[in-house]
């Protein structure tokens, strides 16, 4: 499920894009391609849930490869993450609580790597992991701040690729997690 929701917020957000010839990267945010005004909205909100329930699915995969508490609690912050990606759809951009849940999915997401990186770096084994997640749960939110950024989708995706990295990653690591806890 990590693959699958990396592979579907971008499709998703590609198939929006091209519905939307108006959409400009440097311009727009990407949830402007789920305001009442975009061509087909439900496209990309329904993206958005879609993709919020296969981060929720991939968060249960996490829980089990966790190896201490910490990284069982990163697994239900990543439970969060996809909620409240969820949420984005349910509450798209125009909407009052737009604004609140998407700053919430980019600060969870950020959170989870945080956790689990501080979770690993408790582990002996996995300490070098561990301060790599640590730093990018650091560090990767920091740049999104100070970095003048020319439109939100810019840093948006920014963030996106951040995660990504770090799915990517966690998909390499959690099947060793798993073999080193049996």
């Amino acid at each position: 499920m990590g693959w699958a929701s990396i592979v579907s917020g971008w499709l998703v957000i590609l198939l929006a894009i091209s519905r939307n010839p108006w959409f400009v990267f440097t311009k727009n945010a990407f949830s402007d391609l789920g305001a009442s005004s975009a061509n087909d909205p439900w496209l990309f909100n329904v993206g958005m849930i879609l993709t919020g329930v296969m981060i929720g699915l991939y968060s249960v995969h996490l829980f089990e490869a966790s190896i201490n508490k910490m990284s069982g609690v990163g697994g239900v912050s990543m439970a969060l993450t996809g909620f409240m990606l969820m949420m984005i759809g349910l509450f798209p951009e125009g909407t009052p609580y737009h604004y609140t849940v998407s700053v919430w999915f980019f600060s969870q997401g950020a959170l989870t790597v945080l956790i689990w990186g501080l979770a690993l770096i408790g582990e002996t084994k996995w300490r070098k992991v561990g301060q790599v997640f640590t730093f990018m749960g650091i560090v990767g939110p920091v740049i999104a701040v100070i970095v003048p950024w020319p439109s939100t989708a810019t840093v948006e995706a920014y963030g996106i690729l951040v995660l990504n990295l770090w799915v990517a990653l966690m998909t390499w690591l959690t099947p060793r997690l798993t073999e080193a806890k049996h």
